[in-house]
């Protein structure tokens, strides 16, 4: 599922991409048998297979949810540095219905560039397969970019920490209902810009990058939150971004924390109730001991 509030839009010299508003469900029923063999339902995360067609040329297939197809596609050619503006794209058709959504053959999203956008589509052939789950892949050039990314001088408190995390405690969530899926957010403060879920953490950040492009939101005075683990794949989305602090539920690699410290950015993970720790750039947060008792 996924939540967001009604940004206006800044004045854009292009209109911005057409995007279908393509909905999936999110979880389905099924029988299982419990430790005493009794029957019952429940429900589970309805995974399902996205390709992605860039200009009619087959590009990647993504396992998803399909919560926001569109803005999941947009943020993953933003996060891979496929394109750099959101006026190269003239609109993101999704279709489930090829696929039906089921096991097999998967939905399509079609992708069409404007006539002056210049995509190079052979970076994509130039992949490396990582830790996450879900997508987990980035393509291999990234790391070499990451000194060209210069993060705002923003802060957090504590107090605004604290009240995130149990923003998304309180939130309602398919991982309540069904389990077997992360979750991230954008803040600013501890006030929830926007939520979404999907089965890898990847494709999850990359639907909050494109939600950020499609209504020109900067990540200057951003926070963004993920319950999974900070590997450097997801530091560096985050960075690219321009979010210059992330909050976990879970821990950080040891990668993740070197391009963490070498971006400047403020990593804290294992962040429950009242507990965290601040991996990096600790000078980021604005530290109230008093309110941790």
């Amino acid at each position: 599922m996924s939540v967001a509030m009604n940004v206006p839009a800044a004045e854009s010299v292009l209109p911005k991409p057409h995007l279908t508003h393509a909905r999936a469900p999110l979880t389905r029923h099924v029988s299982v048998c419990n430790e005493f063999g009794e029957t019952s339902e429940t429900q589970i995360p309805a995974e399902r297979a996205l390709t992605i067609y860039l200009d009619k040329k087959e590009l990647v297939t993504l396992m998803t949810l399909g919560a926001e197809p569109e803005w999941l596609v947009l943020g993953f050619l933003r996060n891979q540095r496929l394109i750099d503006s959101v006026d190269q794209i003239e609109s993101i058709t999704v279709d489930w219905t090829i696929g039906e959504g089921e096991v097999g053959e998967p939905g399509v999203a079609a992708v069409k560039t404007r006539a002056n956008a210049q995509i190079v589509i052979e970076r994509s052939a130039d992949r490396v397969v990582t830790t996450g789950c879900g997508q987990g892949s980035v393509f291999g050039d990234l790391m070499a970019h990451i000194d060209e990314i210069a993060l705002p001088p923003a802060q957090i408190t504590q107090g605004q920490l604290y009240g995130l995390v149990n923003a998304i405690r309180l939130q309602e969530t398919t991982y309540k209902s069904s389990g077997s899926v992360h979750g991230c957010a954008l803040f600013k403060g501890d006030e929830m810009l926007m939520f979404v879920e999907d089965v890898g953490r990847h494709n999850a950040v990359d639907t909050i990058a494109g939600w950020m492009w499609m209504n020109d939101v900067d990540g200057q005075d951003k926070v963004f939150y993920t319950t999974g683990r900070l590997t450097s794949e997801m530091v560096i989305k985050s960075a690219q971004m321009g979010v210059p602090v992330v909050v976990s539920r879970s821990g950080i690699t040891q990668m993740g924390l070197d391009v963490a410290k070498r971006l400047g950015l403020c990593a804290i993970g294992r962040a429950t109730n009242k507990r965290f720790l601040c991996f990096s750039a600790p000078e980021r947060l604005l530290w109230q001991a008093e309110l941790a008792s």
